[in-house]
């Protein structure tokens, strides 16, 4: 049966075993991946999920279910088990479905152009990347991964108050990270661009950045151990922001689990930090008119001119503040409970360029790469030691790469120490439960660098 027909006979049935609000949320998801080594597909996946969750209030308490099938067997199946787990739900203040916003924009975040990009052609731009990489420099020995994915995700979520909204989106993206070898010396560089417009993927482009990446890690020197100003490069700054997003989570401050509890109006970075989440961002893979209950997006201000203006907030944790929802309620999957989490969320760039904010070092350090981001840090006092990857600077100039480094810190009295902000905005994949986020690079005052 088609997804209407379900939820008619859903919530027919929930009403009569004593359901009162109901939800039914809808998800597919259509991936493509391909790997390529040295002109061979390596491995080739295409794959087709989609699920459907039920949300409910029986007695009170919200029951949770979910299914990947639209039949009648479903039916009984939802509204057994979302009734039997609503009577384990114990928190103090119950969550709601929601009844809808006011108004919702009407922003696309599906390209219809992308979508008619073969298989074939998608496979042809990995092998013209691959041709590009190996002509660059005669250094180029391989890849570690050389892989080109897309995915088209549609989503519909519809319940008992008359809610029905729906939307679709898709994207693409390139993975690479290629090996260089000088004598006995082997090296790799990595780099990656997401995008909805494929005519944008250029092959010389793209093997020109992930070549020099690898090539500048050649005649790696050590550097003095001590603390030094530190520049954050756009794609390590972005990383590390991503690591330290749930900090802003209501849901976060309300378990005791980030240091801004009873912080919002108050001053908690350098006066040049702002900080904003933005769901309308036209290349923003997370760009949505509506988020996981329901409730219209909107573009915020999370840190203005370095005081906190607002935490993000789903219907339960605004709730318990005393609020309204930001519209930053998250599921993972049809599968997943509701939390908090950004959409698109990043520092506001200056016009200062990044070779600005390099010569501006008398001596200092340049952070490229992050490691181990998530054993390293701790998201509840702030604290990190990471290792990392980058270069030392002299007098404004790169003098060579330093590998195996360490760089130890607290993430709280980072974002006080910021000295510049540059104009290079980019954004990091990472682990999107905790959103698209972007940063430019980043000019720290002084971290503790220790060099192995």
């Amino acid at each position: 049966m088609n997804l209407q027909e379900f939820k008619e006979k859903l919530f027919h049935i929930g009403e009569q075993q004593g359901f009162t609000d109901m939800e039914l949320y809808y998800e597919r998801e259509e991936k493509f991946a391909c790997e390529l080594y040295k002109g061979e597909i390596d491995s080739y996946d295409t794959s087709e999920v989609f699920g459907t969750s039920f949300r409910g209030l029986y007695e009170g308490r919200m029951g949770y279910a979910f299914t990947e099938k639209l039949d009648e067997e479903s039916l009984s199946f939802l509204i057994e088990n979302a009734k039997e787990n609503s009577q384990f739900i114990e928190d103090e203040v119950q969550e709601e479905i929601f009844a809808g916003s006011e108004r919702y924009e009407e922003g696309s975040y599906y390209s219809s152009s992308l979508a008619e990009v073969t298989i074939p052609e998608k496979i042809n731009l990995l092998k013209e990347i691959e041709k590009h990489l190996y002509a660059y420099d005669e250094r180029v020995t391989g890849t570690d991964y050389f892989m080109l994915s897309s995915s088209e995700t549609e989503r519909v979520l519809l319940n008992s108050k008359g809610l029905n909204l729906s939307e679709k989106k898709n994207h693409a993206g390139i993975y690479v990270s290629v090996i260089v070898k000088q004598g006995d010396l082997v090296k790799n560089g990595e780099y990656s661009k997401f995008t909805r417009d494929f005519s944008i993927l250029n092959p010389e482009e793209i093997a020109m950045h992930a070549a020099e990446e690898a090539l500048s890690q050649l005649n790696a020197r050590s550097a003095e151990s001590k603390k030094y100003p530190v520049l954050l490069r756009n794609d390590a700054a972005s990383a590390l922001l991503q690591t330290y997003i749930p900090i802003f989570s209501a849901e976060n401050t309300q378990k005791g689990q980030s240091a801004l509890k009873d912080k919002t109006g108050k001053i908690i970075a350098a006066a040049s930090l702002n900080l904003v989440d933005d769901p309308f961002l036209e290349e923003g893979l997370l760009s949505s008119n509506f988020d996981s209950e329901g409730v219209a997006t909107a573009r915020k201000v999370i840190v203005k001119d370095g005081r906190l203006v607002t935490l993000m907030h789903n219907c339960k944790t605004a709730q318990k503040d005393g609020v309204e929802s930001t519209g930053n309620a998250y599921k993972a999957s049809y599968k997943g409970a509701l939390t908090v989490a950004p959409t698109n969320l990043h520092v506001i760039p200056s016009d200062q360029s990044y070779a600005e904010l390099l010569s501006s070092l008398s001596e200092g350090i340049i952070i490229t790469e992050l490691s181990g981001l998530h054993s390293g840090a701790n998201t509840v006092s702030g604290d990190f030691s990471i290792a990392a990857n980058g270069y030392y600077v002299r007098e404004g100039e790169v003098q060579n790469a330093v590998n195996q480094m360490t760089i130890a810190g607290n993430f709280y009295e980072l974002l006080n120490n910021i000295e510049a902000i540059g104009s290079d905005l980019e954004f990091s994949m990472g682990f999107m439960a905790t959103g698209y986020i972007g940063s430019p690079s980043l000019l720290i005052r002084e971290l503790a660098v220790t060099v192995e």
